[in-house]
């Protein structure tokens, strides 16, 4: 009969434990703990027997690393594949042989040198160069739903107007209901009406508002709303405190399956990204108080610091020079706050005016860069006595540095060695510069590649830079900066006012400012020097 069915029973699945399975026409129709059967089924008992999936080889050499030449792992499997074997066990050629929890150590410390070594994960456009393995960092130790991860977590207990009443570290075993998009989590805000008026009023598509008093609709509704919430909360006072607001536009590539660019566009951080960022620092700054926060008269133990210095003098008093030339002031003297709040009124100032890129980047500019260190100064641009980084440990040597650090000082080990870890933040901020340089590189390489299928072809930009040589001209579509050469100004003989920011011609006095509006063709791409060639177009 079509319908007959073999069921093996009470066997234990391969990778499963304990459960029934019915085969229909030759393929698996169902699995689960208990299938009562039918007078027309066949069944075949496997108590105390194993069933596999198919055939398995528990010693298959797979050659890597190291013999690669011989065999690969991807040649190995097809191969495997092509025969029936749905399973295999990899035997690496490995020395020594993993074969013991002290060689298997020796494994493990390899990957940890090489991971110290990276220091950081490096995230290019079409790429991503993760700091440890592969099968690490996406799979055993990511957060997958469904499946249970051991964590470190930072729990807490919070009131509605995101004040911590308790919380406290926990090694913990996680099993995730749910991974979101930040997409996801923005319609689902966005959806209720608890969108900030900045995110409705961007480019794109919103949802239409629920009725009020609606139930929550959508996955976990209800929980990414009460997060939301909170998350302004926190937002809200660390701005109260002094906290700079730099949230500059990031450019973003769709890119072909041969890793051509094919369209761009802005990311700019939303409500989503937002409830994810002030969680993160709550958790980076708990766990830096916790260590670094001792009474008076103890020293607290070595731990690496996320810090940041106040800006420097100098820097502040070009930034305010420059400022002036718009109109604008900001104050170079007094308290930390007092500056910072100067900085964020600039900012807000600024906001939707034709020089607001040009200021922020310069501000940007004027700020210090943020490093790692076990001598803690505080965060000067979150306005934080004490923070550290502590939420991700699977892309950053520093995070994994501190959950070592506090597993060791929970059982009560001692401070760890000064010397030996200052060394290590020292170089971790040196290689978190280089990952820096890498992904700046890829995007512009990203950006002339888009833009040389495009020569010829005419852009409206803004002026986002002036030199003695030309000028700098950003397309306000996709954010490619290009130069427009000054010997390509034929209409005048202009001057470089280094003063005022601006190339002036002798003749005609016509200006070209740092914030002006212009239309450019593209006239070169080069690939090698990553440079794009602009000329003014007339209106």
């Amino acid at each position: 009969m079509a319908n007959t069915r073999t069921i093996i029973k009470n066997g234990f699945v391969v990778g499963v434990g304990k459960q029934d399975i019915a085969i229909t026409e030759g393929r698996i129709s169902e699995r689960r703990e208990h299938i009562e059967p039918t007078a027309d089924d066949r069944i075949i008992e496997a108590e105390g027997l194993v069933v596999a999936p198919a055939f398995v080889d528990v010693h298959v050499p797979l050659r890597e690393p190291g013999y690669g030449y011989k065999e690969r792992i991807a040649t190995g499997t097809m191969a495997a594949a092509r025969g029936g074997y749905t399973t295999v066990c990899s035997m690496p050629n490995l020395n020594p042989v993993p074969d013991s929890v002290e060689n298997l150590k020796a494994q493990q410390d390899i990957i940890d040198r090489e991971a110290q070594k990276r220091a950081t994960s490096v995230y290019l456009v079409d790429r991503t160069i993760p700091m440890l393995p592969e099968r690490l960092c996406n799979f055993i130790c990511s957060l997958r739903p469904n499946e249970e991860k051991l964590a470190y977590s930072a729990i807490f207990r919070l009131n509605e107007k995101g004040e911590v009443l308790k919380w406290h570290l926990a090694h913990t075993v996680i099993c995730s209901d749910r991974r979101f998009t930040y997409e996801e989590a923005q319609y689902i805000i966005e959806r209720h009406g608890e969108a900030s008026p900045e995110d409705l009023s961007q480019p794109g598509e919103h949802p239409d508002p629920l009725s009020k008093g609606s139930a929550p609709e959508g996955d976990f509704a209800e929980e990414v709303l009460v997060l939301n919430r909170l998350a302004k909360q926190l937002r809200k006072k660390r701005f109260q405190k002094g906290a700079i607001g730099f949230d500059r536009a990031e450019v973003r590539f769709e890119i072909d399956e041969q890793g051509r660019p094919v369209s761009t566009y802005i990311k700019v951080a939303k409500d989503a990204n937002k409830l994810v960022e002030e969680f993160m620092l709550l958790a980076n700054r708990s766990v830096a108080e916790k260590i670094g926060r001792v009474p008076q008269g103890k020293k607290a133990k070595v731990l690496p610091y996320r810090i940041h210095d106040v800006p420097d003098p100098e820097k502040l008093e070009k930034l305010s020079a420059f400022v002036a030339k718009f109109g604008y002031k900001i104050r170079t003297e007094g308290s930390k706050t007092d500056i910072s709040k100067g900085l964020n009124n600039l900012l807000a100032d600024a906001k939707g005016k034709k020089e607001e890129n040009v200021i922020e980047l310069v501000a940007l500019r004027a700020m210090m860069k943020a490093r790692y260190s076990i001598h803690n100064i505080g965060h000067y641009g979150l306005m934080f006595q004490y923070y550290t980084h502590f939420t991700s440990p699977i892309r950053r040597y520093p995070d994994t540095m501190v959950h070592r650090l506090l597993t060791r000082y929970e059982e009560g080990g001692r401070s760890a060695n000064a010397d030996k870890y200052e060394e290590l933040c020292e170089h971790s901020s040196n290689m978190e510069q280089l990952a820096a340089t890498a992904e700046r590189a890829s995007i512009k390489y990203k950006q002339v590649e888009f833009m040389s299928s495009r020569l010829g072809m005419v852009f409206s930009g803004t002026i986002s830079g002036v030199t003695e040589f030309g000028l700098y001209v950003e397309v306000d579509e996709h954010k490619c900066e290009g130069m427009v050469p000054l010997r390509t100004l034929l209409d005048d003989y202009y001057e470089f006012d280094e003063r005022n920011y601006c190339l002036v011609g002798r003749r005609r006095h016509r200006r070209y400012s740092l914030g002006d509006h212009v239309n450019i063709r593209v006239e070169r791409a080069n690939l090698d020097k990553k440079q794009l060639d602009f000329s003014i177009v007339e209106d």
